[in-house]
């Protein structure tokens, strides 16, 4: 079983069944007061998860044409440390020293939202030189600077590394691997149920054991894209490529193919029970199968994500509203990725919800840009906001995204 923590779920066990903290990640930063920072999206515990709710606020957002309030967007930036990574968590009073664990799915998923918001470069290029730094022999990289590459990260900081306009081939070790060198070496070959899914990291043995969240996150990696996507059309069925030396492309297809299969009966994934758990029957993981919808829909299967994303819209309003910021994101992105009225999700207004979860917004549009292009209303409070600078050019395909990893997308840590 995989599991990618989340603080959410440490206070909401039984509703995040899926996400809890990594048992292999070194210790997290000391814990925030009880005050919560201003600009802090979310009334949950930080300490697992802040800079990545953040983060992913601002995606799910930016693709429904919301600016967010200023002093958010510099919380943000103010979590960096100034070797350029970010933690999961920090007081920004207190400089970051050996005890300041750095995050590389935060780092990444922080640089995907400032690049999306089009602000502090600097800081997107620090991060970008940082995660350079910390990347393994095999190409790919880990939660945790040091420890062995896995699926989820690799794929989270792919996605930073091509939205922030860096060629991902490029990226190599001394030995010309690459991160997607990386991913594909997670991949299961053709064949049997499994065939075409990615594992989130080898056993001790070396084996490889199919995991749609690893999946979800490797499809949009190996195609050089983060979590937040846009809306496109099916362009044929996901097959299957049999045989050794597969361009990345194919592995990424292969791995469609797979959270096709695997969403087709029930229109869901499941997640295992968890650790000593008297029910031991799997329950529905709604972060993974949104994951999987906006991974579908990146690969070019968004009619094979419909079915995820109705279920979705029937089924998950309580286990978001419950997971906060991080969990609504993930509803959002992947209702824009199928073109799904992200404010009339299931009856839903989940944007709205978002919103209400942070700092009023210096712009909003209304209603969803899936059913129109309406520019945002100017709503900027006396706290200032980042007006409309990121109007020009802002399309609704976007290349990066959430994870994530790991709401889902703070993903899972091998145990």
């Amino acid at each position: 079983m995989t599991v990618r923590r989340r603080a959410a779920a440490l206070a909401i066990t039984a509703v995040l069944c899926a996400a809890t903290a990594p048992a292999a990640a070194a210790a997290p930063s000391p814990s925030p007061s009880a005050a919560l920072p201003p600009g802090l999206y979310g009334t949950g515990d930080p300490t697992y998860d802040g800079v990545w709710r953040q983060s992913l606020a601002f995606l799910a957002q930016k693709v429904e044409l919301v600016t967010p309030a200023a002093k958010s967007v510099e919380w943000l930036a103010g979590q960096q440390c100034a070797s350029g990574a970010f933690p999961s968590y920090r007081d920004p009073s207190r400089p970051c020293d050996a005890k300041t664990v750095a995050d590389t799915n935060a780092t990444a998923a922080a640089v995907q939202a400032l690049v999306e918001l089009g602000v502090h470069r600097e800081a997107v290029d620090n991060a970008v030189s940082w995660l350079k730094s910390v990347q393994n022999a095999d190409g790919g990289w880990s939660y945790n600077p040091g420890g062995p590459s896995d699926a989820n990260s690799t794929a989270v900081v792919v996605g930073a590394m091509a939205r922030a306009g860096v060629p991902v081939a490029d990226v190599t070790t001394k030995d010309g691997r690459t991160p997607y060198t990386a991913l594909q070496t997670f991949a299961l070959p053709c064949g049997g149920k499994d065939g075409g899914a990615f594992a989130y990291q080898p056993d001790k043995d070396g084996k490889l054991a199919a995991n749609a969240d690893a999946t979800a996150a490797a499809v949009l990696g190996a195609m050089g894209k983060g979590m937040a996507v846009g809306n496109s059309n099916a362009v044929k069925a996901p097959t299957c490529t049999k045989g050794g030396g597969l361009t990345i492309e194919q592995s990424a297809q292969n791995g469609a193919s797979y959270l096709a299969r695997a969403l087709a009966g029930s229109g869901h994934l499941d997640s295992p029970p968890m650790p000593g758990a008297e029910d031991s029957s799997p329950r529905p993981d709604f972060g993974n199968t949104a994951d999987a919808a906006v991974a579908l829909a990146a690969s070019g299967h968004k009619d094979k994500a419909a079915g995820a994303v109705a279920y979705l819209e029937k089924h998950a309003q309580a286990w978001a509203e419950a997971g906060g910021p991080a969990a609504t994101a993930q509803l959002v992105l992947a209702a824009h990725a199928t073109g799904t009225d992200a404010r009339d999700f299931g009856g839903v207004d989940l944007v709205a919800r978002l919103n209400a979860s942070g700092p009023a917004p210096a712009a909003t549009a209304v209603p969803s840009p899936s059913a129109t292009a309406k520019e945002p209303e100017d709503t900027t409070s006396d706290d200032g906001g980042l007006g409309v600078w990121w109007l020009v050019g802002i399309g609704l395909a976007f290349g990066a995204g959430i994870g994530f990893l790991l709401s889902g997308r703070r993903r899972n840590q091998q145990l």
